[in-house]
């Protein structure tokens, strides 16, 4: 990942301006790190079926994490989580101030979708993504599942409505990144479909394996405030921490015959990053945001 690494410095927002801290507000977040996980899931679809396309799939994969980046900014913020740490250095508002935290925030959202725009893909290709990250992170999905989140602290949540919540929250910009990696190498509907709900399915792991390291791993193995979610719906509040890993089992054999049944190119592109991220929950982890 080190070429996306240096497209992504290369794309961060500068301007010209008299203000003392706005660019580095812009960029503290990105530049702090992250396991990039999105990204990741992008490319490794360009990797599978159209690795000559990896570089125009860089805008893509740059405006997932800003718009990724944006969300922990504003998840932060003293009116929803109030956290103070992230990807192990302080959070942004703590450095800056609400007011700057939550422009910042603002700007790497709408400097995502400048960068999808700014592709060297065909235009309706281009269309295509912007409306795919739009649909999943916006009003009907990541926003909803936050809104849903901070509404509904102090007041437990059946299973199905948690998983509703997560859906939205976390799982659907997951699924969003692999139906963008097959959008540029043109796959068909059935294949995008299929991708989708994959993503879904893993992105609901990954927010109950986050879950469970928030219960078991300390501020700085984890990056971020740990022991935090006492009061929202997580799966390890619902669940207890046995209950939720057990959950987790679950989804990951799913995950592991659905992958399975993709053909050899995926499989083969995919294989590392399955292998690192489907299990995590029974390792300590130590990457941040």
């Amino acid at each position: 990942m080190q070429d996306f690494e240096r497209f992504l410095e290369r794309s961060l927002p500068r301007v010209e301006t008299f203000h003392p801290n706005y660019n580095e507000a812009l960029s503290a977040m990105l530049l702090a790190g992250g396991k990039r996980f999105r990204p990741r899931l992008l490319l490794g679809i360009v990797d599978a079926y159209g690795p000559l396309l990896r570089e125009s799939a860089m805008y893509a994969a740059a405006a997932l994490e800003l718009f990724h980046t944006y969300s922990l900014i504003h998840d932060d913020l003293p009116a929803m989580d109030d956290a103070g740490l992230r990807r192990g250095k302080p959070t942004l508002h703590t450095r800056f101030g609400d007011a700057l935290a939550i422009l910042a925030g603002d700007a790497l959202n709408t400097h995502a979708f400048e960068l999808l725009a700014a592709a060297p893909l065909r235009a309706d290709v281009r269309i295509e993504l912007v409306r795919i990250l739009a649909e999943n992170g916006g009003s009907g999905g990541m926003v909803l599942g936050q809104a849903i989140d901070l509404h509904f602290e102090n007041s437990p949540l059946e299973l199905e409505q948690v998983v509703e919540l997560h859906r939205n929250k976390t799982a659907k910009l997951i699924a969003a990144a692999l139906e963008m990696g097959a959008v540029i190498v043109g796959l068909d509907a059935e294949a995008r479909d299929a991708l989708y709900r994959f993503g879904v399915e893993l992105g609901l792991l990954f927010q109950v394996q986050d879950d469970i390291l928030d219960a078991v791993q300390s501020p700085e193995e984890a990056g971020k405030p740990t022991a935090h979610d006492g009061d929202k719906n997580s799966f390890v509040t619902l669940l207890g921490l046995e209950g939720a890993r057990a959950y987790a089992d679950g989804l990951a054999e799913s995950l592991e015959q659905r992958f399975e049944a993709f053909d050899a190119p995926l499989r083969q592109a995919m294989k590392d990053l399955m292998e690192r991220y489907l299990r995590r929950h029974t390792r300590s982890g130590r990457e941040k945001g």
